[in-house]
């Protein structure tokens, strides 16, 4: 699951946003995944419907790859696991963009990226297995040639899908690793030769110089205004009359 805008982590958008139904459907990775199930459906339903079949001389039912039961076994249990895998592997794309640690994003595109390369691999030998075994059958008289031939067609058409998988798979493993996108907050070391911590550090210091006040010196041709407080100005009465009764 690719996402082009925003902040993500490993393909998938960040923990808290809505599910859009019609935008993960549209996405490549889900189409290639919806085709490999698919194919894996028409792989082993073929078989199991018309990949056995009793031969003239026995009574007993064989694979009509050349009669190699081991062919027709092995084609449909890559099958059947590649059809529960592309199943399990879609609901855990619906999952991945609920997951708010990066730690389990990672382990499940480790994940996908682990079983679509090794069915990429097990889809080419089931390939290279029903092809060289068609080729040495001979009587075919009463064997559905198209179920056959069908089989063979989707096992090799099932290569590039799983080959698809594994390279969307790389690129989301890749792109979380390399291309972090979560934002984080690492405490820088401390300084221990300026006096100011790193993070409140000034970046320069312009100083204003200081230019002291003059003051102008007091006149002393100016006549002094003030007066002593309590300053009596009454003249005495003279000698005091005491009155007569």
């Amino acid at each position: 699951m690719e996402e082009t805008g925003g902040a993500s982590a490993y393909g998938a958008s960040l923990a808290g946003g809505g599910f859009d139904l019609s935008k993960f459907i549209r996405q490549p990775q889900t189409i290639v995944r919806l085709l490999s199930w698919i194919f894996a459906l028409v792989v082993f339903a073929s078989i199991t419907t018309e990949g056995y079949i009793n031969p003239p001389h026995s009574s007993e039912a064989q694979c009509i790859f050349n009669q190699n039961d081991s062919a027709c076994h092995y084609a449909v249990g890559i099958g059947v696991i590649a059809f529960l895998a592309c199943v399990g592997f879609l609901v855990l794309d619906v999952y991945v963009p609920f997951m708010s640690n990066a730690q389990e994003r990672k382990y499940a595109v480790m994940a996908d990226l682990g079983f679509s390369g090794a069915w990429t691999f097990l889809w080419f030998v089931c390939f290279c297995l029903l092809a060289s075994q068609w080729g040495r059958t001979h009587d075919t008289r009463g064997i559905p040639r198209d179920a056959a031939r069908a089989t063979v067609a989707f096992s090799f058409f099932s290569i590039a899908t799983w080959g698809i998988l594994t390279y969307f798979a790389l690129a989301r493993f890749r792109r979380g690793v390399n291309e972090v996108t979560i934002p984080t907050y690492t405490e820088p070391p401390p300084d221990h030769h300026t006096p100011y911590p790193p993070t409140y550090a000034p970046t320069s210091y312009n100083p204003t110089p200081y230019t002291p006040t003059t003051y102008t010196a007091y006149p002393s041709n100016v006549p002094d205004m003030q007066q002593p407080p309590f300053t009596s100005n009454l003249q005495p009465q003279g000698e005091y009359q005491p009155p007569n009764y």
